[in-house]
């Protein structure tokens, strides 16, 4: 071969050299400022399980210690129960993914318990043995808009992804702080998210002396849960709370609405308004003020 066509082979892969440096350079350049700008992004491979489920539960001032301890060893005493293992081991994956945050007002949204795999007995007892070593503590008001917000949002880059997304909201009073309830439920059934609750009724007066809102299943019903097969099941009382959230959660690990509604407290079809708990409020102040004065 003739010096000249070797010299112009070499030319050429020197080129190819060249210009291949140039493209994983900028490869690499690209894929630097994704990290930098964009922390999480595809870096990691997501879990597949059946349900990431979000469990949220009221601390507000509506109960005292005591109640606030009936609903989280409710809740613990739940998810040892073997219907919650079997229900689990039905899913496509055999695993689910859980958190649990405790809210109250506006500015109260605590995660106690990050997001945690449960396939089987002993998962499931670690998350339930976690949630009764926790302190418990009530705070003042009652932000459930907050609580949903807060709650969407621990869905992103959680590690896991579900073929459903759940997030379970359990109180005893209609939100009265914070941002529009049903524009928060709203925006989170957008994403795709459904939203679940477990209304507590009772006849105990808050703290201030104000009664409790009559009919708060009709106002969970029609201003709390949203999104596909959302429902909810009623607890008669926070003695009746284990019971409520032992079938609420095999219902949701199962991906079921609930069947039956069960017995109601009260026996008129009053529906409250969305924003009688901020009418509610407004009345307290009021009664405050004029007693000042």
């Amino acid at each position: 071969m003739p010096d000249g066509s070797k010299r112009g082979l070499s030319a050429i892969s020197t080129a190819d050299r060249l210009i291949c440096r140039e493209i994983l350079f900028c490869v690499w350049l690209v894929t630097f400022c994704i990290v930098i700008l964009f922390p999480g992004s595809g870096t990691t491979a997501e879990r597949a399980v059946d349900l990431e489920l979000v469990l949220a539960a009221d601390i507000s001032g509506s109960m005292d210690l005591k109640e606030a301890t009936l609903q989280r060893r409710g809740l613990a005493h739940a998810l040892r129960h073997p219907y919650i293992i079997e229900a689990i081991r039905r899913g496509r994956f055999g695993r689910i993914a859980v958190t649990y945050m405790e809210w109250a007002g506006n500015h109260h949204q605590n995660k106690l318990v990050d997001w945690t795999e449960i396939a089987d007995e002993s998962s499931a007892a670690a998350f339930a043995t976690t949630l009764e070593r926790l302190e418990v503590e009530t705070r003042s008001w009652t932000s459930i808009s907050t609580a949903i917000a807060f709650a969407a949002r621990s869905f992103h880059g959680n590690g896991y992804h579900g073929e459903r997304r759940v997030i379970d909201v359990s109180g005893d009073g209609p939100n009265n702080d914070g941002a529009d309830l049903v524009s928060a439920r709203d925006r989170a059934v957008a994403e795709g998210i459904t939203i679940n609750g477990l209304p507590i009724i009772n006849d105990r007066p808050s703290m201030e002396g104000y009664p409790p809102m009559p009919n708060l299943d009709l106002y969970y019903e029609d201003c709390v849960i949203g999104g596909d097969g959302a429902f909810m099941v009623i607890a008669n009382g926070f003695g009746d709370f284990a019971r409520a959230v032992l079938q609420k959660l095999v219902l949701e690990i199962a991906g079921q609405a609930s069947p039956v509604r069960p017995l109601r407290l009260v026996a008129d079809n009053f529906r409250p308004l969305c924003n009688a708990g901020e009418t509610q409020r407004q009345i307290w102040w009021r009664d405050l003020e004029d007693d000042y004065w």
